[in-house]
């Protein structure tokens, strides 16, 4: 296949769980001899590649990155007691992007007269920059959604008014279960996203981080109904390297790693709330207790929420209950950095994940089988959570979303612990989270319908 006449743009949103899944979304690409631009500010591309578990975006010899000078922004800390876990301390590096509609338009004005055509793949978010596509006739502009084809078709088929399902079609029943969209995202953030409806006018097809061994039946909705703006659709994911080998690192292998090998198979949950959770201190202790009354292993990674530049000034250490490291011993390891979370999910010991149900978090538990005790705080985090818990089976509620402005007790933390670690329930969980992983790492295998999915996109933006 002739590849050397298609240049893929890749423009990704600047908050983590975007820039994450749109350099894995390039590693996959690339890999197809494709030349692969990624458009972002220098502080951004810098987060992105600093962060990068699986793989190293140094050694790609296709993936270029355009780094364009980030503009002075206000970077406020996070909010820990605020009335909602939405963190709008980020709100003004979420308006970064409009900075980059001129320096994108340049690029493109560069390549397109040099190649046959220009793929363009763009975070929804990120629509309003990259709309001079259409003033080329060679260049086209794919949409990225950054949630399970489950929650994407969710919103688009509410605001949509419900159509196309049946009340007895089982889908239905399943989306029924999903949270109302009140308390999950603000008012303000809303009106942003409805401005990035302008890409529906060019949009070329829609790609996934998510996988048709489980979200087929929902990838097929978006398709039938065109919601999300084309009837083309491709299910790519999962986007984040499903074979995790960290033996080649031995001797610069993380500490959690290190203490996970003297552990028993599946004896560990793994506690971490992604790069946007801002816990309370009050939080914190009833977490720190219920972890500690729950006597079985743990890995907690205790970092507060990302500011909109990482780079800038001193982060919150969190302070935990005193004594409590000094009395855990061998019971559990509290990690105050950036851990390695797909190597501790892949390692054998690791029987559980306490997750936000974000969707890197979501799918990378997803593909190496652990079941999820979900918390969701925010944004997709509860209908990713609903995925998991009522269709997919896979995982437990902490706590119910209507009660999200209540303080999740310890006693609560502990029960829920107990029930997915050492339960009948539990174990029935992880077998069925074992299997599905079993299945998704099977899918990017020659043959596989996520290798058939890469294959097909890549025959069509080539033809």
């Amino acid at each position: 296949m002739e590849t050397k006449e298609v240049v893929v743009l890749v423009v990704p949103f600047v908050a983590q769980g975007h820039l994450n899944q749109l350099l894995h979304l390039s590693r996959l690409l690339s890999s197809y001899n494709l030349p692969i631009h990624i458009v972002g500010t220098t502080t951004h591309n810098r987060q992105a590649k600093l962060r990068i578990h699986g793989w190293d975006p140094t050694s790609a010899i296709n993936i270029h990155f355009h780094e364009f000078e980030t503009p002075n922004f206000e970077s406020p800390t996070p909010d820990p007691n605020a009335s909602d876990k939405f963190p709008s301390h980020l709100l003004p590096s979420f308006h970064l992007p409009s900075t980059l509609r001129e320096p994108f338009a340049k690029l493109l004005a560069d390549i397109a007269p040099t190649t046959r055509r220009v793929i363009i793949v763009h975070d929804y978010l990120m629509s309003t920059v990259v709309q001079d596509v259409v003033s080329y006739e060679n260049a086209e502009a794919y949409v990225f959604h950054c949630a399970s084809a489950f929650t994407t078709f969710s919103y688009l088929w509410e605001g949509k008014g419900k159509p196309c399902l049946d009340d007895d079609d089982e889908s239905y029943k399943q989306l029924t279960k999903v949270p109302a969209f009140e308390g999950s995202i603000p008012a303000d953030f809303i009106e942003s996203m409805m401005s990035h409806q302008v890409c529906n006018t060019f949009n070329s097809g829609n790609l996934h981080d998510t996988c048709n061994v489980f979200d087929r039946q929902f990838i097929d909705y978006l398709a039938k109904e065109g919601l999300s703006g084309s009837t083309k659709q491709w299910a790519m994911g999962p986007f984040n390297p499903v074979a995790i080998s960290d033996k080649e690192n031995l001797g610069k292998r993380h500490i959690s790693l290190e203490w996970l090998d003297k552990q028993a198979k599946d004896s560990v949950i793994y506690v971490a709330f992604g790069t946007t959770t801002s816990l309370s201190d009050d939080e914190i202790r009833e977490l720190a207790n219920g972890l500690e009354n729950s006597q079985h292993k743990f890995i907690w990674v205790l970092r507060d929420a990302d500011k909109g530049d990482i780079f800038d000034g001193e982060v919150r250490r969190v302070e935990l209950p005193k004594g409590f490291e000094e009395r855990l011993g061998e019971q559990g390891l509290v990690v105050r950095e950036w851990a390695p979370q797909l190597e501790i999910l892949a390692h054998p010991a690791t029987g559980g994940f306490m997750s936000h149900c974000g969707w890197n978090s979501s799918m990378e538990s997803i593909t190496m089988g652990v079941p999820i005790a979900a918390w969701p705080m925010h944004s997709d985090q509860p209908r990713n959570a609903t995925l998991v818990t009522e269709v997919l089976k896979t995982g437990i509620s902490v706590r119910d979303w209507e009660r999200r402005g209540e303080l999740v007790t310890s006693s609560t933390i502990e029960t829920s612990i107990r029930k997915l670690m050492a339960s009948d329930e539990g174990d029935a969980m992880r077998k069925r989270a074992a299997k599905l992983g079993d299945d998704v790492r099977r899918s990017v295998e020659k043959g596989g319908v996520t290798h058939m999915e890469i294959d097909s996109f890549i025959s069509h933006i080539t033809r």
